[in-house]
């Protein structure tokens, strides 16, 4: 067995990157693709290296031999890389094909030593390494049929994402027997190549050979294993989060990215705070239907904007300002506060980073598990004077919770005081609800209670507890216009897009979905936090939001953290958030199935 690696390519969408360095030199954590490639293929005991060369090659041959890699390697040369595709390149090396078994690999991508050891170990001689097709890939895509026999070879300029289902994607990493290709592909490259021209890519070839009835060549599905292809500096930047050189790294540079972890094949995020039970399919198919009216459209101003929302929460128009998510309305609010603010930790902590912190006062409950009341914060607030007051509520990441006659008490207090008051509702409609009750009457959403206090503020999230975060949809409501109308001169006026407006125009449609997916979010966190009263080194906080605090004890955070890392699990480390030298995290809810994947998770994890 022998090993053929193509890096003849210039690389040019890496940019600077390979302005004097071929594709394969770059580095991923300090370590070029080329030397990780070499490095894995070195432990296998094959024959020989052959790489084709071409870009910066003498550089690369140079840079190669400096390496130390003990299996001989060989340079083939190609003089026109600039002219042709990667079918010449492979072209040039088809007498090497033809003498041994090949393992065949393209220089641009970081793989986990596994991939290679799952073609060695597999008995079928002739092999296409695949992976199930996820959104962000790009490239040529296969479709399977059950005994691995390739269907279809798609390009990726002919994917059709609404199948992308049925693709998988090629990681371009092949097994090719010497007599499949001395017999089979060799003379199909020759005849193609000089029918289509050299300016072709060898995958061409393999998808003629894929549709014979000889059907000599099959895919090979990986199971989890990691691979990532680089063609771009955000592909680097996904790589390098991927195959970080650490736990604690691949940890710190996942939590850096504040999401787009669709990027992470496989991740759950019990980390970033969603409703798992909405949309429904019907809404999704509803956006999607008119998916491109919307994308080539503007969408409308914010004097309709406020409209929706307003009819959506059943307030007065003048009240409402919507938002490019809750934290641009977070922003805009607090410059138009003065004073002392009061804030109660470990809380939520965009209004307070949005604030001069030499005239923030803090409340730190000292009731086991961080709880209060309202009377808690006026006894503190009274000795503790202040112009402001903020209050998450329930509160994150505690999941304290205060029911609608105790925030009542909260603002009257407030409005005897002169003192504003801001309440963050936006997990408010996970809270249980009373018998007899429906879900907007735990809100503070409502024209007589804004207008019982000018010096109210309401915000909440739609993002977190509508199960829309993409679309990035926040609505702040008072009763003071004069503060409503100057917010709205402060924030764009196209500052959502029309997805969100479209969004909120057909919200109100579903709202009996969105009932039904509270009262199985709320089971499904009743029955979360049962597992995790189960494991002995977790203590769990009540909670009425859709994530549960915890106690560790025996383990830190930041251990559980990366333990879990490693299970394609990610959580909150609150440890250094709290401060109080006890080490806590945050688990957000998720569906059923996902939560008892976690508990499982965590029984697993030996502590101390």
């Amino acid at each position: 067995m022998q090993g053929l690696i193509l890096a003849a390519g210039m690389g040019k969408r890496l940019k600077f990157l390979t302005n004097n360095n071929t594709k394969c030199m770059v580095k991923v954590n300090g370590v070029t693709m080329i030397e990780r490639a070499l490095r894995i293929l070195d432990k296998k005991g094959l024959s020989r290296i052959v790489i084709v060369v071409g870009y910066e090659g003498q550089k690369l041959i140079d840079y190669i031999g400096t390496l130390n890699v003990k299996t001989p390697v060989v340079f083939i040369n190609n003089p026109i890389y600039d002219k042709t595709n990667n079918i010449y390149s492979l072209a040039l090396a088809k007498d090497y094909l033809c003498a041994e078994d090949t393992l065949l690999l393209e220089s641009d991508l970081v793989f986990e030593e596994s991939l290679i050891d799952v073609l060695l170990d597999d008995k079928r001689e002739t092999l296409a390494l695949v992976d199930k097709f996820e959104s962000w890939m790009d490239g040529t895509c296969m479709e399977l049929d059950d005994d691995d026999c390739i269907v279809d070879f798609i390009p990726g300029k002919h994917l059709k994402f609404a199948e992308k289902e049925k693709y998988y994607k090629t990681v371009n990493i092949y097994k090719f027997s010497s007599h499949f290709s001395a017999n089979t592909y060799v003379p199909f490259l020759s005849a193609y190549e000089k029918a289509m021209g050299e300016n072709e890519y060898y995958e061409s070839v393999i998808k003629l050979i894929a549709m014979l009835e000889t059907k000599e060549i099959r895919a090979k599905r990986l199971t989890g294993q990691k691979w990532y292809e680089i063609d771009n500096i955000q592909d680097l930047n996904i790589a390098e989060s991927l195959f970080a050189d650490s736990d604690d790294d691949k940890l710190d540079k996942i939590n850096r990215r504040y999401g787009g972890f669709w990027r992470y094949p496989g991740l759950k995020d019990f980390c970033y705070l969603v409703n798992p039970y909405y949309p429904p399919e019907k809404l999704n198919e509803e956006i999607k239907s008119n998916f491109e009216t919307l994308i080539a459209q503007y969408p409308s101003g914010m004097e309709v904007n406020s409209l929706l929302a307003a009819n959506n929460f059943g307030i007065r128009q003048e009240y409402v300002l919507v938002g490019n998510g809750a934290a641009e309305l977070i922003k805009s609010l607090m410059e138009h506060f003065t004073g002392k603010l009061g804030c109660i930790y470990p809380t939520f902590e965009e209004y307070p980073n949005r604030y001069d912190k030499s005239m923030i006062v803090g409340y730190r409950p000292e009731k086991e598990g961080f709880r209060y009341d309202a009377d808690d914060i006026i006894k503190f607030y009274t000795d503790n004077a202040v112009d402001n007051l903020i209050l998450i509520n329930p509160d994150n990441p505690s999941g304290n919770y205060i029911p609608l006659d105790g925030l009542k008490k909260l603002i009257d207090w407030c409005k005897s005081k002169g003192i504003k008051l801001v309440i963050d509702e936006s997990f408010v409609d996970f809270a249980d609800i009373p018998e007899g009750a429906a879900v907007k009457d735990l809100s503070l959403l409502d024209d007589n209670i804004l207008e019982s206090y000018s010096e109210l503020y309401v915000v909440k999230s739609i993002s977190k507890s509508y199960g829309v975060p993409g679309v990035r949809l926040g609505i702040l409501a008072s009763s003071n216009t004069d503060v409503i109308a100057d917010m709205k001169k402060d924030v764009a006026i196209w500052n959502i897009n029309s997805f969100g407006e479209f969004y909120m125009q057909i919200m109100e449609k579903y709202n009996k979905d969105y009932a039904a997916s509270l009262v199985k979010l709320r089971a499904a966190r009743a029955k979360l936090v049962q597992g995790l009263e189960s494991i002995p080194y977790i203590k769990v906080f009540p909670s009425q939001a859709n994530y549960v605090m915890c106690e560790l004890s025996g383990i830190t955070g930041h251990e559980l953290c990366c333990i879990l890392l490693k299970k394609d699990i990610l959580i909150k480390d609150l440890t250094k958030k709290v401060g109080d030298g006890k080490q806590y995290i945050r688990l957000a809810v998720r569906d059923e199935k996902d939560n008892d994947a976690l508990v499982a998770a965590l029984k697993e994890v030996e502590v101390r």
